[in-house]
């Protein structure tokens, strides 16, 4: 079964053929980076505007390279939900369209299941597992028992983990995105240069949850000393110092989970799983089984949202023209204390 899915959540219009929930026949991906580097951030508007400039040539091409037409799809989906309300009914208007058009099911996709799914891409993973999904505007650690079935353990309080390094990225005038640039920096730097603080939550219903806000105040407010001439610090050993806080922060709450749940087998998914020194600190630790996406797949792509709707088409489970878009996560069940 070839399902073509579509991803406009935010500022990525990606679309690709996957064969039968696994097998990539094509993954386009045009970024709008440019058009919002100027800004140092996406801006709902311009990224709403160029998905509907490109939707239809992204959907042409994927078809292309998977050497398909139209007519040799069997099925179509979209993100639903969440993200920029604009991006998102582009992108599922279209499919809607084209599945109607082709008399074909469609599907409505959560952003952030197929975030999680996106590892599944390459190899199958047993459930259940505990998912890392971080990126610009979520971060969250939970129990997957099934593709469709996660229970939040933690999740941010204030900023998501992406979010925090595009801010103090902005803030220092290091370049956009933030968190890529931020990655690379770091990666010539020296993380014990700088000692930020770590949040505090650790009791109760805060249990697995994370803070960035502080941290990424603390970080901004060390600007002033960066900006001086002769300033000792530099941008590799700010972003390196950031970079290890922000990342232990996170893990030290995954790794808490690990303990109380006995569950040792980790899936990360979102951007933010690209980030080098988290896939490192992870991999050392050999007591657990630890999936990542492959670094194309870490981002918005039309690959996971194919994948995962051909789970929802084989059970028969499909959506009406009716559905809409959402800026919210929904569909997640908090854990109970």
């Amino acid at each position: 079964m070839r399902i073509l899915g579509i991803e406009t959540s935010c500022d990525e219009c990606a679309v690709a053929v996957v064969e039968d929930g696994r097998r990539i026949l094509s993954n386009v991906v045009m970024t709008q980076i440019p058009l919002h580097e100027r800004y140092q951030g996406v801006v709902p508007e311009i990224a709403s505007r160029a998905h509907i400039e490109w939707i239809m040539g992204a959907v042409k091409r994927a078809l292309s390279d998977a050497g398909l037409d139209a007519g040799s799809i069997d099925g179509v989906a979209a993100t639903a939900r969440p993200g920029l309300i604009g991006s998102l009914a582009v992108g599922l208007s279209f499919a809607k369209a084209l599945a109607w058009s082709r008399n074909l099911p469609f599907k409505g996709v959560n952003h952030m299941l197929a975030h999680l799914y996106a590892p599944q891409l390459v190899e199958p993973i047993e459930y259940p597992f505990l998912g890392l999904l971080v990126s610009g505007g979520h971060t969250i650690i939970c129990r997957a028992d099934d593709f469709d079935k996660i229970t939040v353990l933690g999740t941010t309080i204030d900023d998501a983990a992406g979010e925090a390094f595009d801010k103090v990225a902005k803030s220092y005038g290091f370049g956009y995105p933030g968190g890529l640039v931020i990655d690379q920096l770091a990666e010539k730097g020296d993380e014990r240069a700088f000692r930020f603080p770590l949040p505090s939550l650790h009791k109760g219903e805060h249990r697995y949850d994370v803070s960035y806000s502080g941290l990424k105040t603390a970080v901004i407010h060390h600007l002033p000393s960066y900006l001086q001439p002769g300033a000792a610090a530099s941008p590799e050993n700010i972003a390196a110092s950031f970079r290890k806080t922000a990342i232990e922060t996170l893990l030290s709450r995954l790794y808490r989970a690990v303990r109380d749940t006995g569950i040792r087998t980790v899936v990360a998914g979102g951007g933010v799983a690209a980030n080098a020194y988290l896939r490192r600190e992870l991999a050392k630790k050999d007591e657990l089984r630890v999936y990542f996406p492959p670094l194309p797949l870490c981002g918005d792509n039309g690959a996971m949202v194919a994948g995962i709707a051909w789970h929802y088409f084989a059970r028969g489970e499909t959506d009406g023209w009716d559905i809409a878009p959402s800026s919210r996560v929904m569909d997640f069940k908090r854990r109970q204390e």
